[in-house]
């Protein structure tokens, strides 16, 4: 492929990062009671005031990452939309405690009220990426203490002690290793671990053990990642074991290739480009229609989720971060042809000429299904972080300066 083939993927991706950000900039700040609206229209008008926690944690680290590292984001508004955002955060995440254990919410009301609680961990997650990245740009201590706090909190949760989630335990409940939890830990190490010697050893243990609990989704003699195995490694039955979900494990492909380069493991990095990345792209791609699917059952059975045909914007920026890096790293054309096979049908059906942002919602044919911008599961994430990384790998193998 020619640098001016590459020049226009970059150029492109620069525009439509502008734009995003712009949209969200727009639309999306309470600048009555702080926070951030996440429930916005097609043309931005907020529809709901419901806060989502992940999201309001999500646009923090999101505005505090841009600001940091991108030249032309270091703007004061940014910056002060992401305080807000965190003091927000610091004053409403959490709901109030039930039979002695406390958790972030998943949705508060506009003023911080808290309207209901998931029994996961996931909310928690996002406030601790947006506590970090608060830090880093703030310099503010209480920011990196309290983002080390909900992390320690979230380990117990996940590798110690359950109860604190409020999930009561079933007799016929098959306990689960769900590649989602330790994919989003890896994460969360991967930020902590950033230029601070003393985490990136006191959470050393913690990555090791998240990529092992990932590889263990590598099933069927290699042929196959599922989304849900045993606490063991083994194969589950029925659709919860039969279940894939092609934008997850591209996620954790490109979460487990970044691994393997900070630690020069090329075992692991071979099998994040082999198994996770071009295993599943070529299960979960619609050779009909193009896009690819939201989910999947191994043995070919209709999935249960009425959703499960979709082409939903997440997976696409997954792709698109995933065959990207894996190029950055190896030069393997086939991953550059995968991006370029993504880009193309990301870019002429995601994006809204008219108003800016994404589409999040198609059906199985590529038209528009719900052309909201933004709601419970789609704020100012993953379409600005898949923009933003891509921007940055193609400065890399363009020899640019990085983002500014």
């Amino acid at each position: 492929m020619s640098k001016t083939e590459l020049e226009g993927f970059r150029n492109k991706i620069r525009a439509e990062l502008d734009r995003t950000v712009d949209f969200w900039v727009k639309h999306s700040h309470d600048q009555e009671y702080g926070g951030f609206f996440t429930c916005l229209g097609k043309d931005g008008t907020p529809y709901d005031d419901l806060k989502y926690v992940w999201l309001q944690g999500r646009q923090v680290w999101m505005y505090c990452r841009l600001y940091r590292t991108v030249d032309r984001f270091r703007t004061l508004e940014i910056l002060q939309a992401a305080k807000a955002g965190g003091e927000f955060l610091l004053s409403h995440a959490w709901a109030p405690p039930v039979a002695g254990s406390r958790k972030c919410a998943f949705c508060v009301t506009r003023l911080g009220e808290a309207v209901k609680v998931q029994r996961s961990v996931f909310s928690e997650c996002f406030y601790v990426l947006a506590m970090d990245e608060l830090a880093r740009v703030t310099g503010e201590s209480q920011y990196q203490s309290e983002a080390v706090r909900v992390m320690d909190q979230i380990v117990h949760w996940v590798r110690v002690d359950p109860s604190g989630l409020g999930r009561p335990e079933m007799p016929g409940a098959v306990p689960l290793n769900a590649m989602a939890v330790p994919m989003m830990l890896l994460c969360l190490v991967d930020q902590l671990e950033e230029g601070r010697g003393e985490l990136a050893e006191k959470y050393s243990e913690l990555g090791q053990w998240c990529v092992q609990q990932i590889l263990q989704h590598v099933q069927r003699d290699g042929t196959a990642i599922l989304e849900n195995v045993s606490k063991d490694g083994k194969e589950l039955s029925g659709c919860q074991g039969r279940h894939q979900n092609p934008g997850h494990a591209l996620e954790a492909g490109w979460f487990l290739l970044q691994y393997a380069v900070r630690h020069g493991d090329e075992g692991l990095k071979r099998t994040a480009i082999e198994k996770f990345m071009i295993l599943p792209f070529h299960t979960g791609w619609d050779q009909q229609q193009g896009g690819l699917f939201y989910f999947l059952d191994v043995d070919g059975h209709c999935p249960t989720q009425l959703e499960w045909s979709m082409k939903l914007w997440w997976p696409h920026c997954e792709a698109l971060i995933a065959f990207l890096m894996g190029y950055t790293e190896t030069s393997d054309p086939r991953l550059l042809e995968r991006f370029s096979q993504v880009y193309s049908y990301t870019f002429t059906h995601f994006p809204d000429s008219e108003h800016g942002e994404w589409f999040g919602y198609l059906n199985r044919e590529g038209k528009v299904e719900l052309d909201f911008k933004g709601g419970p599961f789609k704020g100012f994430f993953h379409v600005p972080r898949c923009l933003y990384m891509c921007e940055r790998l193609l400065d890399g193998l363009l020899g640019k300066p990085q983002a500014s």
